[in-house]
């Protein structure tokens, strides 16, 4: 298993396959990080080279997990691993609730230590599911959005593609937010937001518009 990403957000996901249980052949990937140490905590390997990295996946299996948090470096690092020949897969911390009834999770997610899912659930392809979020019945999230930790998404609530949820933000019942949103941290979605807005507050208001993004 390769762990695309070797700070940050890397060493978190780290410990959900430590919780796991599953340490074996473990590695990490980064190619843009300058005289990166050979080893992360003197233990695992990091692979500094695309090339390194598609001879790994020939001899120790196609599987690798997202290490990296933004939205839109997770949807670009997806494109250039697959381009390799690798295969996203998800990665749940045990630690995690998720609802037995109509709920599914996409190809490639990130579910972190602490967070509740309920039923009737649907979560996209490479979204990043942080510490200690809630999500409440009847909820879509479309692919690569990312909830910062303590998230609180209400029931009934639709949440497009690139979005990213600030820390400790709360989004009211049936609320739908658009593709390419950016809701700050601690705000309260309490109506509808458009695609390509970045919201901030509580209630949450639109500071302005983003640029258009290919999605």
């Amino acid at each position: 298993m390769v762990i695309i990403g070797a700070k940050g957000f890397a060493k978190e996901v780290l410990q959900v396959f430590y919780d796991q249980k599953s340490l074996t052949n473990l590695v990490f990937f980064d190619d843009t990080t300058k005289n990166i140490e050979k080893k992360l905590f003197n233990q695992f390997p990091i692979i500094t080279s695309i090339e390194e990295l598609a001879n790994y996946f020939n001899n120790y299996g196609k599987e690798y997990t997202l290490g990296v948090g933004s939205p839109y470096t997770r949807l670009k690092l997806y494109q250039k691993i697959n381009r390799v020949g690798g295969l996203l897969v998800s990665s749940t911390s045990p630690k995690a609730s998720i609802g037995s009834f109509d709920t599914t999770i996409g190809q490639g997610v990130n579910i972190m230590s602490g967070t509740t899912i309920t039923n009737s659930i649907s979560i996209g392809k490479g979204c990043l599911i942080n510490l200690h979020c809630t999500i409440g019945h009847d909820t879509i999230i479309d692919d690569f959005t990312e909830l910062s930790p303590g998230v609180h998404i209400s029931g009934n609530c639709t949440i497009g593609k690139l979005c990213s949820i600030g820390t400790n933000a709360t989004i009211l019942p049936n609320i739908k937010i658009g593709n390419n949103v950016i809701v700050g941290a601690g705000s309260t979605i309490t109506k509808d937001i458009p695609d390509n807005s970045l919201v901030y507050g509580s209630p949450g208001k639109i500071i302005k518009q983003l640029p258009i993004q290919n999605i």
